[in-house]
């Protein structure tokens, strides 16, 4: 495995447990804001798809092989776990805020790693912009 598609694969999974942290997050938020929160969390699962998508196939295209099966994702990932059962709104907002935040971070201290690979680091600058973008929109509902 290249420098590159071991990055993109790293990004790879935290993107998935991100996503399906999300839908969990989705169907178990409740509250006085549950409905902008549920349709937020919906609209960012559904940025944090296309990126899936995105790094997969830049991984293939590289001759490298996604994987993003849920052993490889439950293993390899460091996006801080949600708590199961029912989720107040509020600490769904700060906690996604903060998860965002937290993979934003982690892809951009990886920007060297990917350096030689122009194209690969172009997809992550993308998705920090995107990630750092989303995080604002939750962290904004509670300053």
């Amino acid at each position: 495995m290249s420098q590159s598609t071991a990055v993109l694969q790293a990004v790879l999974v935290d993107l998935v447990d991100l996503g399906l942290q999300g839908k969990q997050a989705h169907w178990n938020v409740g509250g006085p804001f549950f409905r902008s929160v549920h349709l937020e969390l919906d609209e960012v699962v559904g940025q944090l798809l296309e990126w899936q998508d995105e790094v997969a196939e830049r991984i293939s295209a590289l001759g490298g092989h996604p994987d993003g099966r849920a052993a490889t994702v439950a293993s390899g990932s460091t996006v801080a776990p949600l708590a199961g059962g029912p989720l107040r709104d509020v600490d769904v907002v700060t906690g996604f805020s903060d998860r965002l935040a937290a993979a934003s971070a982690a892809i951009s201290a990886r920007f060297g790693e990917a350096e030689a690979d122009l194209p690969s680091q172009d997809v992550l600058i993308g998705i920090v912009a995107g990630l750092d973008k989303a995080a604002w929109f939750f962290r904004a509902q509670v300053a």
